[in-house]
């Protein structure tokens, strides 16, 4: 059986990790949960090593100050490479993303390397979002795609399912970005890399407890990694 591994990020989902942890641990008995926590005051580490004494299938890095989302997935992927699972997913821990989705993510891993959940292919699937919001963050993937090319509706999208052999061929220590502009900057560097990418329309919800970690500089971020990475890929340094 193959065997996959689901990546979240975590900093203060206390409440959020008790719900989406088993929901994930309940589609798939190949599926496994590994939280990266940034030292959350809130003790989100604590409910998970309490999960983790009975159920096997539950890991967690917990690191020492909060670093951000990007570094926290680079560490879940190295520790996905180093553990020899087939299939590596990204996460968000607020139930955003529904756990029943993960069965369908896996049925197009036999013809696709990378598989992205899509709020935007089939029409606008997101729910309980500021129009504002909901706005920025459809602009944002239509000017990544002008600026990069990348063939995506939904770039900045975090839920992903990789085949190892995709984050095994990227430089993981040369990630820079830490924020949103992480989905773009690593999807962009599979598909530059010549992997097989899919989007399939997933639903997005907002998150209904904690606070979004959303920012200015998050934002910010996003607008020039894209020039960056078209940059890069013109001087063949990605």
């Amino acid at each position: 059986m193959s065997r996959a591994l689901v990546v979240i990020p975590t900093y203060n989902e206390a409440e959020n990790v008790k719900s989406i942890i088993p929901a994930i641990l309940t589609v798939n008995a190949g599926v496994e949960v590994l939280v990266v926590d940034d030292n959350s005051p809130d003790g989100t580490a604590e409910v998970v090593k309490q999960m983790m004494e009975s159920d096997s299938r539950v890991h967690l890095i917990k690191r020492n100050e909060k670093m951000g989302l990007g570094t926290a997935y680079v560490a879940g992927f190295k520790y996905a490479i180093e553990h020899c699972f087939d299939f590596v997913f990204e996460m968000d821990a607020d139930s955003s993303h529904d756990a029943q989705e993960i069965p369908n993510f896996l049925s197009k891993m036999n013809s696709f390397d990378l598989v992205i959940g899509s709020r935007y292919r089939d029409g606008v699937r997101v729910l309980n979002w500021p129009v504002r919001r909901l706005l920025l963050s459809y602009f944002a993937n239509v000017y990544t795609q002008i600026i990069t090319g990348l063939p995506l509706k939904d770039a900045t999208g975090g839920f992903k399912c990789f085949r190892r052999k995709v984050l095994e061929s990227i430089d993981l220590d040369s990630i820079k970005s830490n924020g949103y502009s992480f989905q773009i900057e690593v999807s962009y560097k599979a598909w530059k890399k010549g992997f097989r990418l899919l989007e399939i329309p997933v639903v997005f919800v907002d998150r209904r407890v904690g606070t979004s970690k959303m920012s200015k500089s998050i934002v910010w971020e996003a607008v020039f990694m894209v020039w960056k990475l078209r940059l890069r890929s013109i001087f063949r340094r990605l």
